[in-house]
């Protein structure tokens, strides 16, 4: 870790002593919110993971670096449409230059922003960014804690309806159960890629219980997070809202695995399952799962018994403790929401969906990565 702060403190010392005043004489007076985008912008560098095509029959297609930037700003400023970043590139000086234009009328017309959305939706952009991201300040660092939960994101489109079963008789010969997701993915026989293509991607309705033990609906998707200590955001995957946390949890695992080193998973009582508690030691970690007794009385009154010894005799387990850094993701969750986008989703469709909420998670990323030196 101590290598992390020491590249991210190179950063920022480059940003504040040599950037800032060199924009500051160009644009003028930059407030704080343009000087957080100008550090994202310059820790993320989206402009190296775009090639521009020059030279080619046909009309040439617009700067795509400069949108890319644009999308970013989008996140950051937390502006719910596109049609409002745009109002903004064409209104704002400093902001439109940071992004890449020069002049408002520069400013692409907003069905060539829908035109390259698509095509960074298509080719998984942001995701890529993010990796790239991840593997550059993360290579040789070992993390402490992967913090892994799930939060509801709600869509404006029709959920898909569910099948419906069959009324015909069964046949007289017993049929042999066909293995569930959670027991293909420990089974060891699907790579990633199959993983996540076999999770369920489709809008539908979802249903969870909130911190009050009260049932809540919504309509969309949920996106599954894998948060490193100090609240830095490592892997994302987008299911139907419906899709249960522990169907995740294996593809989320293997991921983060590729990309960093850590010692312990820390997941609440939905991922605990035999399959995931195996797979995260397989993996060389330790599993921290709170246990859920389902419908057993008896292991319900012993956990309840158990808890109010330890708070007679002023006891905390050394799990317990540890097990207290997964609101580490929560945090994240929550900044996603409230700060980056995540609440402002208009688009439609898995890709779309996913490439939106990646942007947001590319800007909080370089947020959090920054926050360790500022």
């Amino acid at each position: 870790m101590s290598e992390l702060r020491e590249t991210l403190a190179q950063y920022w010392l480059n940003i504040q002593g040599s950037l800032f005043p060199w924009l500051k004489e160009d644009l003028g007076e930059l407030t704080e919110k343009q000087q957080q985008l100008i550090a994202i912008l310059e820790l993320v560098r989206v402009e190296e993971f775009l090639h521009q095509q020059y030279g080619y029959p046909g009309r040439p297609p617009e700067d795509r670096a400069a949108m890319a930037r644009a999308f970013v700003a989008k996140q950051v400023y937390n502006l719910t449409t596109t049609r409002m970043l745009l109002e903004r590139l064409r209104s704002d000086r400093q902001l439109r230059r940071l992004c890449g234009w020069e002049q408002p009328h520069e400013v692409p017309k907003e069905w060539t922003f829908s035109r390259a959305f698509a095509e960074f939706a298509a080719s998984e952009f942001p995701q890529r960014v993010h990796e790239a991201l991840i593997g550059k300040h993360y290579a040789g660092e070992l993390v402490g804690h992967i913090s892994r939960d799930s939060t509801e994101i709600e869509a404006r489109e029709k959920p898909v309806t569910a099948p419906v079963a069959s009324t015909e008789a069964p046949a007289s010969a017993p049929k042999r159960q066909a293995p569930s997701r959670l027991e293909r993915q420990a089974a060891g026989d699907m790579s990633l890629a199959a993983m996540l293509a076999d999770l369920p991607k489709d809008c539908d309705v979802g249903t969870k219980k909130n911190s009050k033990g009260y049932k809540h609906s919504w309509i969309g998707y949920k996106f599954h997070i894998d948060a490193a200590d100090g609240g830095i955001p490592i892997s994302c995957v987008l299911t139907s809202a419906s899709s249960h946390d522990s169907q995740s949890a294996i593809p989320l695992a293997t991921m983060t695995s590729t990309r960093v080193t850590n010692l312990y998973d820390l997941m609440d009582s939905a991922y605990d399952a035999a399959a995931i508690h195996a797979h995260s030691r397989a993996l060389g970690h330790v599993p921290l799962i709170d246990t859920n007794p389902r419908r057993d009385k008896a292991l319900k009154e012993e956990l309840a018994n158990e808890r109010k010894r330890c708070k007679a005799a002023n006891f905390q387990p050394p799990e317990a403790q540890r097990y207290h850094e997964r609101s580490t993701v929560e945090r994240v969750n929550g900044r996603l929401k409230d700060e980056f986008g995540g609440r402002n989703v208009r688009v439609r469709g898995h890709p779309k969906v996913m490439c939106h909420l990646m942007f947001g998670i590319l800007a909080l990323t370089a947020d959090q990565l920054l926050q360790f030196v500022t």
